[in-house]
């Protein structure tokens, strides 16, 4: 499965990064000398990422300017400036720019480790549409820093998901990036939603599989966050 579209989830109002976003999308923070969306695009455009829609909604045009910079892949911006419409809503919106075939979904606030090659590249290629709907990247919960949560999924041998629901933690932490089919979210109504609505169904129908990162996740959520992505980061340089 070659995958030459992505949708960047970018359109966040950043709060916990404050005060960080007082003046610019949290998209545009930097890391370790490098906005938060172009790590996210140089991982895209590693793994073979032709396009990218990005949609905007805080310091719209602060981000819409940076992002058409780019010249290794075209860019597209789905307006939220309107409403924002969270995860769910935002691909929802985007969708008749999406086309049909899957599509790689990131959030701008990770950063990772990459020591067995490109880790989109590889969920790509497991993707198998006959048996997948989603297949998410996972990150496991000893290699990971700044995500405070206490895990979200179970896989079984086969990479097949159930959530955590009312156990008390899991081995396996959804670190931001996923491949799609976009045709998953057409029932679904032009509203503000988070994608776990859309995943729940997915469940159900035994649609929804997860893969290993193979790799360590940076979630970059506040400046707490940051910083100690960039202390790792420039130890490894």
């Amino acid at each position: 499965m070659t995958i030459d579209t992505a949708m960047i989830l970018a359109a966040g109002l950043g709060t916990r990064m404050r005060p960080l976003t007082n003046d610019k999308p949290k998209a545009l923070v930097q890391v370790h000398g490098r906005c938060l969306i172009d790590h996210v695009l140089d991982r895209c455009v590693d793994a073979g990422v032709k396009r990218a829609v990005v949609n905007v909604h805080a310091f719209a045009d602060m981000l819409e300017a940076h992002v058409k910079r780019r010249t290794d892949i075209e860019i597209v911006i789905s307006d939220e400036r309107a409403q924002l419409m969270e995860t769910g809503g935002g691909i929802r919106q985007a969708r008749p720019l999406l086309g049909d075939k899957p599509i790689i979904v990131s959030n701008i606030d990770s950063v990772w480790e990459e020591p067995h090659g490109s880790a989109l590249k590889r969920l790509a290629e497991g993707f198998d549409p006959a048996r997948m709907s989603a297949r998410l990247s996972l990150a496991a919960m000893d290699q990971q820093l700044g995500y405070d949560g206490e895990g979200d999924f179970f896989m079984d041998e086969h990479g097949l998901l159930t959530h955590r629901g009312m156990m008390p933690h899991t081995p396996w932490a959804y670190m931001g990036a996923q491949v799609i089919d976009p045709r998953i979210v057409d029932e679904e109504p032009l509203e503000p939603f988070g994608f776990m609505r859309v995943w729940q169904r997915l469940m159900r129908a035994s649609r929804l599989y997860g893969a290993p990162l193979g790799g360590f996740w940076m979630h970059v959520g506040d400046p707490a966050a940051k910083e100690a992505a960039e202390q790792r980061l420039a130890a490894a340089a």
